[in-house]
């Protein structure tokens, strides 16, 4: 079970990560998008944190869709709806049952597959999506978080390989090759800075 010292470890683990890594994000997305993804996942994490006193007193379901709805808010461009589905849909899924590990990877393949429907787009397209179902499937097997995580980096990693079909990397076309996606690795972050926390 997740209580509220948990859930603040778990938030503050993503939000410290993710800011630590914001210019190695926005990096890779001024090689193929348009430059502004580590800060705007900065600035949504820190708006995350400044609420968490907040956020952190609700039931676990609630929470999250507190969470999704300051992402929707604050980060912009691409990933504010992205991530906000994400985290808006796992609250809504977890909100009527107990979050036990069979109900948690329930909820994470429908929120991932609402985050493919908001965005577009489907595994092997060199989004996000090419970590988050991998960490969806993980998640079902019952793997452990180490094993999550090195899963999610990987996953992140071989998006280096793939040519973009959707996002503004996809009118690099063949350039896009050679380049991780910034969005892969912001959510194999995430999934690290969380399994990191549970261990």
């Amino acid at each position: 079970m997740i209580d509220e010292a948990l859930f603040r470890a778990l938030v503050t683990a993503a939000a410290g990560t993710i800011s630590a890594h914001a210019e190695e994000l926005t990096a890779l997305d001024s090689a193929i998008g348009d430059g502004d993804h580590g800060h705007n996942m900065r600035r949504g994490v820190e708006a995350v944190l400044s609420d968490l006193e907040s956020i952190a007193v609700k039931p676990l379901p609630e929470a999250l869709k507190a969470i999704g709805t300051k992402l929707v808010m604050t980060v912009g461009g691409a990933s504010g709806p992205l991530y906000g589905t994400l985290f808006l849909t796992l609250g809504k899924e977890l909100a009527n049952a107990p979050p036990a590990s069979a109900d948690l990877a329930g909820a994470m393949a429908k929120a991932v597959d609402a985050v493919a429907a908001r965005g577009k787009s489907e595994l092997g397209q060199k989004t996000m999506l090419d970590v988050l179902y991998p960490v969806a499937d993980a998640l079902n097997a019952n793997r452990s978080g180490a094993e999550i995580a090195a899963i999610a980096a990987a996953a992140a990693e071989a998006t280096r390989n793939v040519k973009a079909i959707r996002g503004r990397a996809s009118f690099l076309g063949e350039r896009s090759v050679g380049h991780v996606d910034p969005g892969a690795r912001s959510s194999a972050l995430i999934v690290e800075a969380v399994a990191g926390a549970l261990q």
